[in-house]
């Protein structure tokens, strides 16, 4: 069948079947359409693209506050060590002081000790020369004895001798005699009388060793 021979009924079903197939298409996208949507797809990249900027500037924002705080555990750990060594030193310090004052006393007091003992050696043979029931004697021996006292009271004693075996380190030998009865480096007798102030010799003893 022709067009021309088409019943203009059935001619004019046809065309509202393609102006709805038209409009189920949509608008055709004109040049302008294009650059306009384009446009909005670039804004909403831009919008996320500074978001993105923004969350990465929050997270090294976080990232830099822990090294904040480390610097200031850092500067608080070198203080604190500072404050310890400074501690540290004045305590020994102070011990070092403590101990040379305590050797001056030392020093001092056997300076003083070492100019009694020719007073001492003097009662002492003004006493063995003394007769018996002397009164002044007695006196002179009972100024011995509380000088003896006080020198005991202060750390001083005497060293012994006769019967020991024979210490350099406390005895200054001066003679050496033969004496088979006495053992060998013994001391058998004493010529002058030794003295320690605690533990330092203040007059070593002066002896005779058997050889």
């Amino acid at each position: 069948m022709s067009e021309e021979s088409r019943k203009p009924e059935e001619i004019q079903e046809e065309e509202p079947c393609q102006e709805m197939e038209q409009e189920h298409q949509g608008p055709e996208m004109t040049g302008d359409n294009q650059e306009a949507a384009q446009e909005e797809a670039g804004r909403e990249e831009s919008g996320e693209t500074a978001q993105e900027g923004q969350e990465s500037g929050e997270e090294q924002a976080d990232a830099k506050e822990p090294e904040k705080k480390d610097k200031k555990t850092e500067q608080i750990e070198e203080l604190t060590d500072r404050l310890q060594r400074s501690m540290a030193e004045f305590d020994n310090y102070r011990k070092r002081t403590e101990k040379e004052k305590a050797g001056m006393y030392v020093v001092g007091a056997r300076e003083v000790i070492e100019k009694i003992l020719p007073v001492v050696d003097n009662f002492e043979r003004g006493l063995a020369s003394a007769q018996e029931g002397d009164p002044f004697a007695e006196g002179i021996q009972m100024v011995y004895k509380q000088l003896m006292t006080a020198l005991s009271d202060m750390g001083v004693t005497p060293i012994e001798a006769v019967g020991q075996v024979f210490n350099p380190d406390l005895h200054n030998a001066v003679m050496h005699v033969e004496d088979p009865e006495a053992g060998e480096n013994v001391i058998v007798e004493e010529l002058q009388k030794g003295y320690l102030y605690k533990d330092f010799v203040v007059r070593y003893s002066m002896v005779k060793v058997a050889n």
